[in-house]
């Protein structure tokens, strides 16, 4: 497969003819755009280890497909699409695939601002990591602390982070600032199965395993000092909390129950992808619509769950000191999704289009001005959360005008894994690694060694890498770096 550079990290695999052997049989496809990938040469040297530019060649096969296929900097091998990967399809006429999304459905981040200081909560680190992995439930299959009865769980389903105010888990203005104000309209809880929301009803308010995490931060370095005051963030040294998971088991489940049914539609039309793997049907399909109410349902399900464990992060910061959280200012300063499907009018070809906009591993990245970003945020462009892994930098960062050109108003969302869990198991010992942190001032409060070590610094690409190569693209800015004082793993 030949990629040729086309720019500064700018990397293309041309659009043409790829053959693909699906069992014992040799079958030709036609790329019908380009695939890009957007790196430097480092990272691209380690997005070529795996499957990833397989994969996207493969996503610019897909029918009804516009502008490009596109891996971001942080992009991995996935299911069917890579991680860090973006399409955007014909509204009515271009596919919809599940595998565009994932199995964790808005899995997304959040993040808080705080007026301490580290200095104020270096001594209290300890005791105050041990009441958040205490406050919030979290490992393989945890439980939240709620008990919600099964008419809740509807309301959650359809309504989002809404249901999660109401019931006073947090506060009114907490809506404003997430994606989508907290809500997709079109859920429709009366889709999701009764196995995917038995497994979704004991795990609302719980922050799971493997990536997801609740880290305690403070602020490293300030690259525009007036978009970071936009934010509430004034100074080096002051203490925010991200916190990052999502549906759960119940996002899995709608995500398999959809890729079932999507495997028997491309039989049941006829539908010629190079890989089973993206079973898509095209958006006039009701097989689509039927995933695309699910899908929102997962999202609420993730908004509400987000919510409440932003509740709870605030309770335990009330408790270890003893002050109001809005007294300790820790409002929210953006909630945005990673694995999500939205509709959205981009550009194509110098005409305005309706595309379903597939976001695997990859972030909203709309500029100033555009209508879908916060109003208090209308001048400085939506908030951009970038986080690393345990032991790096994490990232606020603010959409540029260039995302709309060449991303569809997308960002990496992360820094991506260079080595598989299996792999990094197999490599350190979570002992090893937490001494590790130890020594670098950080915390570390997870369910198990074998988490730690899954999670090692060096399982994932570089944070500092990613992030810049969105920012010379002039996809994202960098506002404010971020660095971890405690983490909280599932």
């Amino acid at each position: 497969m030949q990629i040729e550079k086309i720019a500064d990290n700018i990397y293309e695999i041309a659009k043409g003819p790829k053959v693909v052997r699906i069992h014992d049989d040799i079958k030709k496809f036609d790329m019908l755009v380009p695939a890009r990938v957007y790196a430097n040469d480092f990272l691209l040297s380690k997005i070529k280890q795996d499957r990833t530019l397989d994969q996207i060649s493969n996503v610019a096969c897909l029918p009804g497909i516009k502008k490009y296929a596109i891996a971001l900097s942080d992009a991995h091998q996935g299911y069917g699409f890579c991680i860090g990967g973006v399409a955007g399809t014909d509204l009515l006429e271009g596919a919809i695939s599940p595998g565009g999304v994932g199995y964790d459905i808005n899995c997304g981040v959040r993040l808080l601002r705080t007026n301490l200081q580290a200095t104020d909560i270096v001594s209290t680190i300890p005791n105050l990591i041990n009441r958040l992995f205490d406050e919030v439930p979290s490992g393989l299959g945890s439980q939240g602390q709620l008990r919600v009865t099964q008419a809740d769980l509807n309301t959650i389903l359809n309504t989002g982070v809404d249901w999660a105010i109401d019931h006073g888990y947090g506060w009114a203005e907490d809506k404003i600032y997430c994606e989508e104000n907290g809500t997709m309209t079109s859920a429709d809880s009366n889709l999701i199965s009764a196995k995917a929301k038995s497994r979704g009803i004991t795990q609302i308010g719980s922050l799971g395993s493997g990536n997801h995490f609740v880290e305690v931060q403070k602020v490293d370095q300030i690259y525009e000092p007036e978009i970071a005051k936009v934010f509430g963030i004034h100074n080096e040294g002051q203490v925010t909390v991200m916190v990052h998971t999502g549906s759960r088991a119940m996002g899995h489940q709608i995500c398999q129950d959809s890729l079932t049914e999507m495997e028997y539609a491309i039989k049941k039309y006829d539908i010629q992808i190079p890989d089973r793997q993206l079973a898509c049907v095209m958006g006039n399909m009701k097989e689509a619509e039927v995933y695309l109410a699910r899908m929102a349902a997962a999202a609420n399900f993730a908004w509400s769950n987000r919510q409440m464990i932003t509740h709870w992060v605030r309770e335990s910061f009330k408790k270890e000191f003893e002050k109001d959280p809005e007294d300790l200012d820790m409002h929210l300063i953006y909630d945005i999704c990673h694995n999500i499907l939205k509709q959205e009018e981009h550009d194509v070809d110098g005409k305005k289009m309706k595309l379903n906009v597939h976001r695997k591993g990859a972030t909203r990245a709309f500029p100033p001005g555009h209508p879908d970003v916060a109003e208090k945020y209308q001048l400085v462009g939506q908030p951009v959360l970038i986080p690393g892994s345990m032991g790096t930098a994490s990232y606020l960062c603010v959409g540029q005008p260039n995302s709309m050109d060449i991303s569809f108003g997308s960002s990496a969302h992360g820094s991506g894994r260079e080595m598989s869990r299996t792999q990094a198991i197999k490599k350190h010992w979570g002992s090893e690694v937490r001494k590790e942190l130890n020594s670098m001032g950080i915390s570390i409060k997870a369910a198990s060694d074998k988490v730690i070590a899954a999670e090692a610094p060096d399982a994932y690409k570089d944070i500092d890498q990613v992030v810049q190569v969105s920012h010379d693209l002039g996809i994202v800015k960098k506002v404010v770096r971020l660095v971890p004082m405690a983490v909280a793993k599932g």
